[in-house]
């Protein structure tokens, strides 16, 4: 049973590596198989990314643009999934530099403790380590996404990565283009923040 359960990624991943191949050796039509794999979960990245569905058909579609183009330099020590979502990262965070918002806050640890700041704990509290993905049910949900979109969004694409998609903190680092240290600080804070603003939520659930 134990090889069984460990032959599924390695197939998923030489089934990958298969189609890259025909495509980069001139058979392009393939190309619509390897949007069909990831598409949808493509999508949902997205959309949990952007929240607007026009805006993450928008990345999808740039996102499938820059594999197309930039395909020919993937190297096969790496996970297509990996390659693709690191692209489809680096889609998200251009738009948002060509955005006319303003400049995205940080998150401080003193956001969540009382005083001047000199009470922030060197370690984040236990609680603060559970994934996301653990604490969400139906009735949570909705709460859950919108608290999510108000991260800034260097801040959600961690949250996302690691707690929705179930990367690892070196692979969210490898997308991300961040030393792992720094994935860690981003995702505890990331969790402190939304424990705060779903606090309410548990408070009335006690």
């Amino acid at each position: 049973m134990t090889k069984a359960k460990n032959l599924t990624p390695r197939k998923v991943k030489d089934n990958d590596f298969d189609l890259i191949r025909a495509i980069n050796s001139g058979q392009v039509d393939k190309f619509h198989d390897l949007v069909k794999r990831y598409e949808q979960k493509l999508y949902n990245f997205s959309l949990r990314t952007c929240w607007d569905p026009r805006d993450a058909e928008d990345m999808v579609q740039d996102t499938f643009l820059n594999v197309f183009r930039y395909l020919k330099d993937f190297r096969y020590e790496t996970r297509f999934k990996n390659w693709l979502y690191k692209v489809a990262a680096s889609t998200c965070i251009k738009q948002r530099r060509k955005s006319k918002f303003a400049p995205e806050k940080e998150l401080s640890w003193e956001e969540f403790y009382a005083g001047d700041g000199t009470g922030a704990p060197a370690q984040v509290p236990g609680w603060a380590s559970i994934p996301l993905n653990q604490l969400l049910n139906e009735e949570l949900s909705e709460t859950l996404n919108q608290a999510i979109m108000s991260l800034p969004r260097k801040y959600r694409l961690v949250v996302i990565l690691r707690d929705i998609e179930g990367f690892s903190t070196i692979e969210t680092a490898q997308i991300l283009d961040l030393s792992s240290a720094n994935v860690k600080v981003r995702l505890h804070r990331a969790r402190l923040y939304l424990r705060d603003k779903l606090k309410g939520y548990y408070e009335h659930d006690r």
